[in-house]
């Protein structure tokens, strides 16, 4: 290994130190923090107007580790595999196929997608800054919250926006629910940690986590014995262990309140016919086998059901696990061959699902990416200087370096179902050769997340007051929705 490549990862190394320094020290100051007021005006005394709502629901189905489009939705020209093929003519790895909208082409290995997209708008347009080394973590962060970490508070999550804005649809059902990502005992499990909260908001605006599907109603069925007199028992030792908890002198009330608070919601859940919502094996088996393409085919199933009983946002991940699923710092064209087995079918079924059970154009179903990828060297526009993790090769030599492998922010894809977005729609457009960056009507992390609020009802300028400054729910208030994806 030369000099410089030991340089640039004792410097990755340091700046995620220091990331997860700062990540501490804004967790550690939410903590501290009272309880965050809900503004009625900006600063500038404009009033804050909420816009009518065409959704009620979101589900966010996350590609994490960086899905590439010219590999998914935006396909370019496709080069198939050959010993000798010079790296810098490869743009895809998969042809493009039909879909039923004429001019909408995916590529192959989605073709039950390709059924369902004249219920799609298409984005290929959507763009992120670049946010330097450890990309992964900071980009994650940043599309969660719409914040670019570090922040000098706790984030909340866009899940922890809904439930405190909105409030549960169902008081009994959490109105934030996470599906499929462990936070224990994967790489950069810390970082993961930071944006899968409520952050400032307090405990009990954050998401009930389900890192299995097929384990939920476990995960909400009463303890064996556990009669009331029992529960209220451990109740009060609850209360206890959070008055004796290390961090109790810098547990502002509100945030040990508001631990109460969701320790209250647990229990009316645990004692609820509703609970029944998170049993996906009461699944007649013809549809069951329909998403059981794996856990996250799983977890779409549970994510239906828990619409259909009231969730308000929930997240469905692939799994962000570092060099694993979409995250293809080699073997990219295999992998994603079996992450499009994995996806194609439940996906499609989710989307019949809903609109069969008349769910669907209240329920806004977001598929999307921290960023896309791209075949480029370092030194490339677009990639990382800092990612020595794929082989440097000016030509294919094996199968394993067939694929898209850098990760890439000048243009990546967002599909969007239901929830009152047009149907059928292809949105911006990139660059059909190398940089594939962005070039018609680009919609950044901020403008992303506004359309999302103001589907949802809720006004993009919406701040609360957390610790004598606005804290907005699209950076500093400036994030416009893109109207001209609403039917």
């Amino acid at each position: 290994m030369n000099t410089t490549t030991l340089r640039e990862r004792f410097n990755e190394r340091e700046s995620r130190r220091q990331f997860l320094q700062q990540l501490a020290a804004a967790s550690t100051a939410s903590l501290m923090a009272g309880e965050p007021q809900l503004l009625t005006a900006a600063p500038s005394g404009e009033k804050i107007e909420h816009p009518k709502a065409t959704a009620d629901a979101c589900i966010l189905l996350w590609m994490g580790g960086g899905m590439g489009a010219p590999d998914t939705w935006d396909p370019k020209t496709y080069l198939p595999f050959e010993v000798g093929l010079p790296i810098d003519r490869l743009l895809s790895t998969f042809p493009a196929i039909d879909t039923v909208v004429d001019n909408i082409k995916i590529t192959a290995g989605m073709e039950s997608l390709a059924t369902i997209m004249d219920r799609a708008t298409l984005i290929r347009s959507h763009v992120q800054p670049d946010l330097g080394s450890i990309l992964h973590s900071r980009h994650q962060y940043h599309w969660h919250t719409g914040y670019v970490p570090p922040q000098t508070v706790a984030c909340p999550h866009l899940g922890a926006w809904m439930a405190r804005v909105l409030g549960p649809q169902n008081p009994v059902i959490p109105p934030f629910i996470n599906i499929g990502q462990r936070l224990e005992g994967v790489g950069e499990q810390e970082e993961l940690k930071a944006f899968t909260t409520a952050g400032f908001f307090g405990s009990e605006f954050g998401p009930m986590n389900l890192p299995f599907p097929e384990e939920a109603a476990q995960s909400v069925k009463p303890p064996k014995g556990m009669v009331p007199d029992r529960f209220e028992n451990r109740y009060r030792l609850y209360q206890q262990l959070i008055d004796r908890t290390p961090q109790r002198d810098i547990l502002s009330d509100h945030q040990r309140e508001s631990m109460v608070r969701a320790m209250d919601k647990a229990h009316r859940l645990l004692s609820s016919p509703e609970r029944t919502a998170f049993d996906i094996s009461q699944e007649p088996k013809e549809s069951y086998e329909k998403y059981d393409t794996g856990r996250f085919g799983r977890g779409c199933l549970l994510a239906r059901r828990l619409v259909e009983s009231g969730a308000r946002f929930v997240e469905v991940t692939t799994e962000y696990v570092p060099f694993f699923n979409w995250d293809t710092h080699a073997n990219g064209h295999t992998t994603l061959v079996e992450m499009k087995k994995q996806i194609d079918r439940p996906i499609t079924q989710l989307i019949l699902d809903l609109e069969a059970r008349g769910l669907l154009n209240r329920t806004l179903v977001i598929i999307a990416s921290e960023f896309s990828r791209d075949m480029m060297i370092e030194g490339k526009p677009g990639s990382n200087a800092n990612d020595q993790t794929t082989e440097k090769v000016d030509a294919f030599k094996e199968l394993k370096h067939y694929g898209l492998h850098r990760h890439f922010t000048g243009g990546s894809s967002v599909v969007m179902f239901g929830g009152g977005m047009k149907r059928g729609l292809l949105y911006g457009k990139t660059n059909p050769e190398r940089p594939c960056v962005a070039i018609e009507n680009p919609v950044s992390v901020s403008d992303l997340h506004a359309t999302i609020f103001t589907a949802l009802g809720i006004s993009p300028k919406t701040a609360f007051d957390v610790e004598k400054r606005p804290f907005y729910a699209t950076e500093d208030g400036t994030g416009k929705a893109v109207m001209d994806l609403f039917a």
